[in-house]
């Protein structure tokens, strides 16, 4: 689940960086909860794809992506959607990051 959830969200959003993080083993016994776990997962990434766009189109945007696994085994899905940090001169000829 882990490995399908990563190649849809890389062919969808071409991340700078993601982490799929598999926390099923923290919510044992809990509703959602299975055995084999694959159930609860948390999901970081960094994408360009989403300069323009609000928290809340961020996640549709992957709740689309992964529409599949969210009807079938995935009972959570925590996420941290972010842009990419660019470089903005601020006048004291020391670069800094800033979302856009």
């Amino acid at each position: 689940m882990k490995e399908t959830m990563i190649a849809k969200l890389t062919a969808a959003f071409a991340p700078e960086s993601l982490e799929v993080e598999d926390e099923s083993h923290k919510h044992a016994g809990h509703s959602g909860a299975r055995p084999g776990g694959q159930t609860h997962f948390r999901v970081s990434m960094t994408s360009a794809a989403f300069v323009g766009t609000s928290r809340i189109e961020r996640h549709r945007l992957v709740n689309a992506v992964l529409a599949d696994e969210l009807n079938d085994r995935v009972h959570a899905l925590a996420l941290t959607l972010n842009v990419p940090a660019v470089p903005v001169e601020d006048g004291s000829n020391q670069k800094k990051l800033y979302a856009i």
